[in-house]
């Protein structure tokens, strides 16, 4: 595995790369209009500490994003730079931001995969993650 260094995201200097690696990441990562920087803002504001980076060469190649309510958990946006995945930092992103949101007093988190996204679902189930077939998300922007 490459010598890959974890970080909390520093904002607004990481946003720029953050964002394009977002934007590569193919159809597991949707950018809404929660992703822009005044949103990112306001996510920091709650619990930077969620917010990860990993670096290689100091050129950040792989992010998460971790939330806590309080009670529940959520990850959002687990991306890793095309070239550099099934190498160990999509895994050590994971470990981290799972670490730190029991550290928190999280007993249980979600996740959310596009239904075209066949890679993060192995990923992910091979973690420990369960496809959770009773229930149904629902969404609405306010």
């Amino acid at each position: 595995m490459p010598d890959i260094r974890l970080r909390e995201f520093r904002f607004p200097e990481d946003y720029p790369a953050v964002r394009l690696l977002w934007e590569n990441a193919g159809p597991g990562v949707q950018l809404r209009r929660s992703d822009t920087p005044e949103e990112i803002g306001k996510k920091l504001q709650r619990d930077p500490d969620l917010f990860l980076v990993a670096e290689l060469d100091g050129r950040i190649v792989g992010t998460v994003i971790g939330g806590f309510d309080g009670r529940r958990g959520l990850i959002y946006h687990l991306a890793v730079e095309p070239g550099l995945r099934e190498r160990g930092v999509g895994s050590l992103l994971m470990d981290e931001v799972e670490r730190r949101l029991q550290a928190k007093g999280c007993i249980r988190s979600y996740l959310l995969v596009t239904a075209e996204n066949e890679q993060s679902m192995r990923f992910y189930e091979k973690r420990g993650w369960s496809h959770m077939d009773t229930v149904l998300v629902y969404g609405k922007d306010l």
